[in-house]
Formats: C-alpha cells, structure tokens, sequence
C-alpha cells in the first residue's frame, strides 16, 4: 500500500519533538542576530526602474551640470526683516559655507552665493538653499537626516525650515514608524484576544505567534543576506512582517483545529498528530507553494521594491509553512494534554454542536436553497462597489501625503505658494554631447537649440522653458540670457528646463507632459527627467509588464489548483471570484482615497485625487495571496467530504462548516492589524491598512460565505468534471472525524 504523503514526515516530528524545538530556537536567535540592523540598510526608494530614461537623466544633470532636482529645499525666512539685510546675509553666507563644508553633499546653490531672482521670494522675506547630496539613496536618506537636525530651526535672524524629496522620504519613514508603533500598540491586544477566543487557550494562542516569530526572523535574516548582491526596499520588509504572521496564523489554526479534531476522535496525542499532518500538511503545502508562485510573478516588474517583495514574500512564506509543518507538531507534541489550559472564556462558550447544526452548515444550506437569488444579489453588491474603479486616476504621491500638521508639509506648501513649482516640480531636458551649433556662446546664435526650446515652449501644459539661449513661453523666446542662464551650459552637453502650467506633474497630467516632451524632434538624444518622467516611467514598466504578471500567476495558480481539486471548474471559479474581490476592494480604495467619499470617517485622504500607481501591484500580490490560502482551506474539506461518497450540496455545507470559522477568523486577525494602520496620519498607511482589510473581509464573507457555496450549487456535477486523459485514481482520504463539534464556532 502506497505511503500517504506527510506520514514519515509526522513520524520523525513526533519522535524529535525537543530535538526540532531546540535547532528552531537556536536558528531563530542567529537570525535575529544577523539581520540586526537591517532597517538601516535598506532602500527607502525603489519605485523607478534603475534605467528609466528619467534616471538617467537625473544622473546626468548631477555629474555633468551640478544640477537637477535638488534632494532638499532648505527655506530661510527672515520673520522681522529682509532676507538681504546685512544681519541676514550674513547669516545666509554662514549658513552656505557650512553646508558647502559637508563631504556627503555635492553641491549648494544658495540665494546668498548666487541671487537669483528665483530662489529669493518676492516679498524678500525669504530665500532658498538647493542642495544635492552624494551617494546612492540610502546616503542620501542618513546625511538628509542629519543635515536637516543640524541646520532648521534658528539659524541667527533666520528660521529655517526643509522640504523637498529628501525631507518628504525623511518625513514620511518618521511618521509610518509612529504609525506602526501606534498600530502595534492598538492591535496586539486585540489580536490576542481574538485568538484566545479563537483557539481556546492561552497555550493554543501562542502558537501562532510562535511560528510567526520563526518565520519573519528567518525572513529578515534572508533580506539581510540578500542586501548585499540587491537593492532591497524597507517598504518590502514591512508587507513581509505582516503577510509572515497572517499567514502563521492561517496555517496554525488549521492544524489546531485538525489536530483537536482527532483528538476527539479518541487518539491519542502522537497518533493525532500523524494524522492532522497526513491531512493537514497537503493543504498548508499546497497553499504555501500557490501563494509564493504568485509573489514569484512580481519579479518580472523591474521595479526594485516589487522584486524585493518577491524576495521576501515568497520567502515568509515557506519559511511559515515550514515553520506550522515542524515547529508546530513539535509544540503540540511537547504540550500533549495540556493544550487547552486556561480558557479565559471557558463560561462564554457555547457547547459542542454536531455538524449538521453548526451555523456554517445552516448558512451554506440556506444559500443553497436560492442560489441563483444569492448569486445575483452578491455579485451585484461587488460590481457595484467596483464601479468606481472605471474612475481611477493613477499617480504617485509626494509631500501631499503628510498631515498638514507636519512641518515638511508646511514647508512645501509654502514653496509653493512664494516660489511656484520651479524647484519642486520641474521637469529637465538634458542633451547630452555637443551637437553642432549648440557649442557656441549660448546666445540667440544658436539657432539649433533656440528652435528646439520653442517647440518644447509649445507644448500644451508647458508654462516656461529656460534654456541657456533665453526664456521662452508659448513658443516664442520672451527674455534673453541673464546671468543665471550659465547653469544650463556645460562640458557634457546642454539642458534645459521646463516648469509646468499645473501644480501636481505626479499625476496623469504630468506623465502625459512627460510623454509629450519626448514626442519632440530633438537635436540629438535628449534624457527627459523630473517627476512627471519619472511617474510615466513606472506606469510604462507596470502596464507593458501587467498583462505577462497577470497571465502567469493565474497559469500557475490554475495548474496548481487543477492538481490539489482534479477539477476544471473549481480553479476557474476560484481566479474569476477572487479577480471580483479585488475589484470591489479597488473599487472601495479609488471612492474614498480619491474621490473623498466618506470625508467625516477618514479625514481629508485624497492626496490630490490620485491613487499611487505602484501601491495596487503590492495590495494584489497580499490579497490574492491570502485569498487564495483561504480557498485552498475551504477546497480541502469540500473535496476531502466529496471523495468520501457525500453529494456536492452536503460537501460543500460540510466543508464550510468545518473551515468556515478558521478562514474568517484568520482574516479578521490579519483585518485587525491592517485596520489599525487606519489610525496613521499618513495617507499611504491608512490606503494600505484599509484596503487589505477589506480585502479579506470581502474575501470571507461576501465570496466565500455567500457565492461559493452558490455557484457551486449551480454548477452541481460540473464541479467534479476532469478530462479522462487528466484523470488518475485518488488515493485514500483519512477518515473523517466522527466528532460533531464545530470547533472554531463563536457563541
């Protein structure tokens, strides 16, 4: 007789229950140990591909111009004089040479060195320090710190005070660790509550804890290994952490419940162990390996943060699969009897109940009398809820994200308002070499660049260009060289500047300018950066890679589910379900992120009526993730119960009576954390911790309490078909528990 798969694998668990504790214990301290420091390392960035045309030009524009977008925008305000009185000067010049003194920044260019018109305010009460720091992202994020503790605040007559992209990374690392703190603070309680209330026990309660803990300490030992040959983002860490400890309490209440189960069924602890493993373990490894295959998609996107994702995602996950397949069984084996000590709410709970009466099994009864009503009614609750999606306007954000508490957002505000978008939302044109006629003096007798600026002057959503050879508007050149035109000359080449007529070049606008200044005949190879370039970018790489990351996470998704059900149908309805679960959560996201619904619950959240064009590529990766991990535990006792001889309407009622409890609580742990981030003054965290948590609660409860066991009611028999040449026989299923209790019912 053929070995059922996880026997030999249980058995030596159970026999080297100390001896596996014992290495875990061991292994998660050296991880913990290595990966110390990790959050130092990491990349803030890594949400433009590294050879986009618009990092090449920033490259560019700092080696060969000493120019480009300055990193940090320091605003020097004389409050009870002018900026060019002596006392004021004075200071500036200090305050100039100081920062010229500094090795990590590679260049300053100050109102007090050269007074531009443009870095002095026209009411003179305050001028601008542009400064350019050295090195690659993670540089500039140490020495940004720094230099902004030791330079705002009062500087003699002058206050002082920071914006640009710098101080808005800065800024925003400073408040999501205020909001993840916060959010900690807020969820842990109530995570351990739900899972007391879940599991039974103050023991049981710490296990899924305990295989989260190995999972994301082998996981940030792995991203610490894997920073030295890569580029890996600090925001991939972050999704990670929560993913590892949602997905460890998935698959330890899993094998809880099961193992319980066969211990009500009069075995004893070792034995039940070989069997929840026999029967469990196919499950948690078939819901690891879907999972991680479709975070493995991500590495097709060029992006570093998503690959980094990847990295890290699939990692925590086999690393927690691992963790509920070894780790686990050994605690259980060492608890024995004593796994249910100390129910705190022994006297709440209701008694024992046979499956047949379980609420589950009276919920799938009761849709599988109408299911063509349940049908229609949630799918039009979901298609409803994703209408908006259709309005969607994707961007990226910048300083608009931070409350207008924060004194980076006041600072940009106010550069705004006093300076224009000059020195924030620019964009730069950069020519390379020296072609031709461009080599001269800079003057009108240029004509090869003085024709190429008009036609850039032309463009519609273009205020100014500034060139070396003038200023032009609306096509025609309205001022000649100044003394500030020499900036736009050097050894490498030309470049040119481009303001834009809006305020907001991180929005569809601004990429479609982008678009539109590269469309121009230029006189050679032209570089076009600044923030609408680099937005058009990344929507470039996500949309040309989308459809193949699409196309092949729902390929390996469907063969995988093909194999665990030996169905047809079951994997399509599967992908077609969650595809509507996401859009809905879309749908949600875009009505109140973007559009401002729900103002009085949320504050204003808009971020300027756009919805950041990469944060959709990571909320897909968790969601369908977890969605998936939640189908494949309500698939395995609906196909278990099936191939024991019950028709579908009693498999699928069982199935959801048996996995019912254990899906939605996981998800309302995982919905608890997300939530929390809710409560974060920063617009991203409250986008990412709303969305994910209605993902699974939409996830749970609308698709798989209400349009599974519906439409698999509708399909009956064609839930079971497989083509004859697909077809091999099934192997035995352990026999089922003949317990009644339904162990994961709430009273």
């Amino acid at each position: 007789m053929r070995q059922e798969p996880f026997s030999g694998f249980g058995n030596r668990t159970v026999r080297r229950a100390r001896l596996v504790v014992g290495l875990t214990f061991v292994f998660s301290l050296l991880a913990c140990w290595y990966a110390v420091g990790l959050t130092q390392r990491l990349s803030p960035g890594g949400w433009t591909p590294p050879s986009a045309d618009s990092v090449r030009a920033e490259a560019v524009l700092a080696s060969e111009f000493r120019a480009g977008p300055p990193q940090l925008i320091l605003l020097a305000t004389a409050p009870d004089d002018s900026v060019d009185a002596p006392h004021a000067i004075a200071a500036g010049r200090d305050l100039t040479r100081r920062l010229t003194a500094d090795g990590r920044i590679a260049w300053v260019n100050s109102y007090w060195q050269h007074p531009l018109p443009s870095l002095r305010a026209k009411d003179a009460e305050s001028a601008l320090v542009l400064i350019r720091l050295r090195g690659d992202e993670q540089a500039v994020r140490e020495a940004a710190g720094d230099i902004i503790d030791r330079f705002t605040g009062a500087h003699g007559p002058l206050r002082v005070s920071a914006s640009g992209a710098a101080a808005v990374l800065e800024e925003t690392e400073r408040l999501s660790d205020e909001g993840m703190r916060y959010a900690e603070f807020v969820a842990v309680p109530l995570v351990l509550l739900i899972l007391l209330w879940v599991l039974g026990s103050v023991t049981a309660a710490l296990l899924p804890v305990v295989v989260g803990v190995v999972a994301v300490a082998a996981t940030t030992a792995f991203l610490r290994l894997l920073d030295t040959t890569t580029e890996v983002s600090l925001f991939a860490l972050n999704i990670t952490t929560a993913l590892g400890f949602g997905l460890a309490v998935d698959f330890s209440l899993l094998l809880v419940s099961r193992y319980r189960e066969e211990l009500a069924a009069g075995y004893g602890p070792e034995r039940a162990l070989r069997r929840t493993l026999r029967g469990g373990g196919r499950t948690v490894v078939f819901s690891a390996v879907i999972i991680a295959a479709s975070l493995c998609a991500l590495l097709l996107f060029p992006l570093p943060l998503l690959r980094s994702l990847a990295y890290g995602g699939a990692t925590v996950v086999c690393a927690s699969a691992v963790g509920a397949l070894t780790v686990l069984p050994a605690l259980l084996v060492l608890l024995g009897n004593r796994l249910d000590r100390w129910d705190v709410f022994a006297r709440l709970r209701r008694p024992e109940r046979a499956v047949s009466s379980g609420a589950w099994f009276r919920l799938a009864r009761a849709v599988m009398r109408r299911p063509a009503l349940v049908s229609v009614g949630a799918l039009a609750l979901l298609v409803l809820l994703a209408a908006p999606v259709t309005q969607v306007r994707f961007g990226m954000y910048d300083d608009r994200i931070l409350p207008a508490s924060s004194p980076v957002a006041e600072t940009s505000k106010r550069l705004r308002a006093e300076f224009g978008s000059q020195w924030v939302d620019a964009a730069s044109v950069v020519l390379p070499g020296k072609p031709g006629a461009m080599s001269g003096s800079g003057s009108v007798a240029d004509p090869v660049l003085d024709a190429y600026a008009r036609r850039l002057a032309q463009v519609p959503g273009v205020r100014r260009v500034d060139a070396r050879t003038g200023t032009y508007r609306d096509g025609r050149r309205t001022a000649p060289p100044d003394a500030s035109s020499g900036r736009f000359a050097g050894a490498g080449g030309t470049w040119l500047s481009v303001i834009p007529a809006g305020d907001d070049p991180l929005s569809p606008q601004g990429s479609r300018l982008a678009a539109a200044l590269r469309a121009v005949p230029a006189p050679g190879p032209a570089l076009v950066g600044g923030p609408g370039a680099r937005l058009a970018d990344t929507e470039h790489v996500l949309a040309g890679r989308l459809p193949a990351v699409v196309g092949v996470t729902v390929l390996v998704t469907f063969v995988l589910l093909l194999a665990f059900t030996r169905s047809v149908l079951i994997p399509v309805k599967a992908l077609v379900l969650n595809a509507l679960g996401l859009a809905a959560t879309s749908g949600i996201l875009v009505a109140v992120f973007q559009q401002g619904h729900l103002a009085p619950l949320f504050g204003d959240v808009t971020a300027g009526g756009i919805t950041d064009v990469v944060v959709p590529s990571l909320m897909f990766c968790v969601t369908f993730g977890l969605s998936m991990d939640y189908e494949v535990f309500l698939l395995s006792r609906i196909v278990d119960e099936h191939r024991r001889g019950s028709d579908t309407e009693t498999a699928v009622a069982v199935g959801l009576q048996r996995t019912g409890g254990l899906f939605t609580s996981a998800a309302l742990v995982f919905a608890t954390v997300m939530a929390a981030l809710a409560l974060s003054s920063l617009v991203l965290l409250k986008l990412i911790g709303v969305g994910l948590a209605l993902a699974v609660l939409l996830d749970c409860t609308v698709i798989r309490a209400l349009l599974v066991p519906a439409v698999m009611r509708l399909a009956g028999r064609a839930n079971w078909w497989m083509p004859r040449l697909g077809r091999r026989k099934d192997r035995s299923v352990p026999s089922p528990t003949p317990v009644p209790a339904a162990p994961m019912e709430a009273p």
